[in-house]
């Protein structure tokens, strides 16, 4: 069946109602992004589960060189969930005034960069008033409150589903990677690491791979997973509503990589000069502090791509055969 012309720009808007009677009404987007209330309060968890940890290894640690070692290796992970909570947060923001006030462009992005920087400055007071005062403490604060913002920022795209699935994979992909820190041991082993060097690098080396790979196609199948759960929410809202393409699937499955990428942007701009301290106490910290950071590299790019893919052969997958108007079934008596 051959669409319509003008039929996804009638199906791209609808009228829902806002409960406040008289029968006023305001345009919601077909496409919008479901549970985004939900994945707020998991971001914001998530958020204080990072900040509780790394509050604790650096109160635990000796005072001193150790504290700044152990804040520089803490610093990706409380980017990371300021980063996607900023961004969930500011999604239900932007949804809600979408619909109690109309899907109007200036305002989706307003809500947005307004929550994004509530999160933000909800994530400086508590690294403040719970961390030790000192330039450590607040390079954290300071930086994961940037990260927040950007995050409002990018929520205020008038793509709301792809972002609620990037933020939806990007979780998964976060607690992944916590899970899978239990598996490392047994992979090297598994991987042939014994008492040399070489072995150790060459099993470390597949270990990180292993990770990439898995946290790739764990980001691929939830980003798939959540716009099918959107375009199914938006068929019951709106019957005709276009049906999300390609397009939207590749930028979901590569979003986690993407605020990867991101991230390691966000720390070695804000970031620089907690990382400069940490690498400055050692020779052998300063080889760590660069491993580590090609690492993050490495893993967003597979990230990316791998998840990328894996959401786009999945939506392939649902396509139909394309039928030709001189198809037998197509051609009128």
């Amino acid at each position: 069946m051959s669409k319509q012309p003008g039929s996804s720009t009638a199906a791209s808007a609808q009228t829902v109602d806002t409960g406040q009677g008289g029968g006023e009404t305001h345009t919601a987007p077909a496409g919008y992004a479901p549970g985004t209330p939900l994945l707020a309060v998991l971001a914001l968890g998530w958020l204080a589960a990072m900040l509780w940890s790394t509050r604790e290894a650096i109160h635990s640690a000796a005072v001193g060189l150790t504290a700044i070692t152990l804040s520089a290796f803490a610093l990706p992970g409380v980017i990371s969930a300021a980063l996607v909570a900023g961004t969930a947060v500011a999604l239900a923001a932007s949804e809600l005034a979408a619909r109690r006030l109309g899907d109007r462009a200036a305002l989706r992005f307003a809500a947005a960069l307004g929550a994004g920087m509530l999160v933000g400055l909800g994530t400086a007071l508590a690294v403040n008033l719970t961390y030790a005062d000192n330039a450590t403490t607040n390079t954290i604060a300071g930086t994961s409150a940037a990260a927040a913002i950007i995050g409002g920022a990018i929520a205020g795209a008038r793509t709301p589903a792809p972002v609620g699935a990037v933020v939806a994979a990007a979780l998964g992909t976060l607690l992944f990677v916590v899970l899978f820190s239990q598996a490392r041991d047994p992979l090297f082993d598994l991987f042939g690491a014994d008492d040399s060097q070489a072995s150790l690098v060459g099993a470390a080396k597949w270990v990180s791979r292993t990770e990439s790979l898995l946290g790739g196609l764990l980001a691929g199948l939830l980003a798939f997973g959540y716009l099918s759960w959107a375009r199914r929410r938006a068929v019951r809202r709106a019957p005709d509503a276009p049906a999300p393409r390609w397009p939207a699937y590749l930028l979901a499955g590569a979003g986690p990589g993407l605020l990867l990428l991101l991230t390691e942007v966000i720390i070695r701009i804000g970031g620089r000069t907690l990382l400069d301290l940490a690498g400055a106490l050692s020779e052998a910290d300063a080889v760590a502090q660069t491993s580590m950071g090609t690492s993050r590299i490495d893993n967003g790019i597979w990230v990316l791509f791998v998840g990328a893919l894996t959401s786009v052969i999945l939506f392939g997958r649902t396509l139909g055969p394309t039928h030709r108007d001189d198809d037998p079934e197509t051609v009128e008596d």
